[in-house]
């Protein structure tokens, strides 16, 4: 048996006016085939009194138990960096983030979360010129990561810093949302002495006179320690391997103890190689029992409002991705299960994620169940089947 889940982060959605979602909207002919020969259903994958960060909801759907494994999300993107940890560091996520306004830095709005989604090449050269120029102080390190996506490390400290994430407050004046507590003052200097810099910074220039948004500030969130996962191999007693853009759940997968497997043209946008990924997948299943393969693209797409780009994404792993992995798979004539899902639900409305359950496909190509017609939000819920936490809705997925 080979088990395969396709991850469509934040695709869910609450209805608009009219009654409709992006997947009720979306052409997807594929996975609603598929949806009317699998079991269908909701899954609660956001533990009650955690916050819905994709770090939490994709390891709920990889079959851990946020409760007994969370420390974090920055950690598990140091992972996936090769940042080596002591139980003694703390690390936080640093994006590269616009800010716009006049006047006190408190005064400013945060316009955008991913300054206009930074190409990893230029996000690098910004973190040199901040490492040359900020001096951090002994012990505090930082490092670059994927397009707005980097780690600050601290060496030997102890974690209580308040924090948000910027894609949470997008539009919003950030007063109210500064880092406190007393790691988070000296955060909040850094946040402050690095638009300092980068106002200046030709590379901002550059992309000011190109109509990019600039990277004018960092932005720090996600405190965590180092985590300390059982392996897949141990957990479930299969291989298993993943396939992401995004450090958090490449990271997520080292940490179990899987292959991370990387996609030349992966960013996490709507301009990632779905093709590749899909091909990349295909390939990993020969040699693993499991391959998680998750995409950002919807989530991104919900972070920043755009509607049309959501449903596009959508429709682009329905035929770029869950066609040709369904088909090629199905050929082989060896049995699989595919598991399709979001982690979290990222709503149009709100730019933001929220926790409640996400509607799945789980198909067994040796065993055809009466499904559903469609898939959305709203029809699975016709099925009355509920997971109550992502480790249940694994370990149906694992059956058999």
């Amino acid at each position: 048996m080979k088990y395969i889940v396709i991850l469509g982060d934040g695709w869910a959605d609450y209805p608009d006016k009219n009654g409709d979602t992006p997947l009720s909207l979306a052409n997807k002919p594929n996975i609603d085939m598929l949806a009317r020969k699998s079991l269908c259903g909701l899954c609660k994958t956001v533990p009650d009194g955690m916050k819905p960060g994709s770090d939490v909801a994709n390891m709920s759907v990889m079959g851990y138990d946020p409760k007994k494994y969370y420390t974090g999300r920055s950690p598990l993107e140091a992972s996936s960096m090769g940042i080596d940890l002591s139980c003694d560091d703390v690390t936080y996520r640093c994006n590269l983030v616009t800010l716009s306004g006049e006047g006190a830095y408190e005064d400013l709005v945060m316009e955008d979360y991913s300054a206009g989604e930074i190409d990893t090449l230029t996000a690098g050269r910004i973190i040199a010129e901040l490492n040359e120029k900020m001096v951090l102080p002994e012990g505090w390190e930082l490092y670059p990561g994927v397009s707005y996506r980097h780690c600050l490390v601290h060496r030997n400290a102890s974690t209580g810093a308040i924090l948000t994430p910027p894609h949470d407050i997008s539009g919003r004046k950030i007063t109210d949302y500064l880092p406190s507590g007393e790691v988070g003052k000296t955060l909040l200097e850094f946040q402050k002495k690095s638009m300092e810099i980068l106002k200046a910074s030709p590379i901002n220039a550059e992309r000011a006179s190109s109509g990019k948004n600039p990277a004018n500030s960092c932005w720090f969130w996600g405190e965590g320690t180092r985590p300390s996962f059982t392996s897949f191999k141990t957990l479930y007693g299969l291989s298993g391997a993943v396939i992401s853009a995004v450090d958090l759940v490449k990271g997520l997968g080292k940490v179990a103890g899987m292959d991370s497997i990387d996609v030349e043209g992966a960013c996490g946008t709507l301009h990632t190689n779905f093709k590749g990924k899909a091909e990349a997948t295909l390939e990993a299943i020969k040699d693993h029992d499991f391959v998680y393969l998750h995409m950002e693209a919807p989530d991104e797409c919900g972070h920043q409002g755009d509607k049309p780009g959501k449903v596009r994404s959508i429709e682009m792993i329905d035929e770029l991705v869950v066609k040709p992995i369904y088909e090629e798979m199905t050929r082989r004539g060896e049995r699989f299960k595919l598991l399709i899902t979001p982690d979290h639900p990222t709503p149009l409305s709100l730019r933001t994620h929220v926790s409640d359950p996400v509607p799945f496909v789980l198909y067994d190509s040796g065993k055809d169940v009466h499904g559903v017609e469609s898939y959305s939000e709203k029809s699975v819920m016709v099925t009355r089947v509920l997971f109550n936490s992502g480790v249940e809705m694994f370990g149906e997925f694992l059956k058999g």
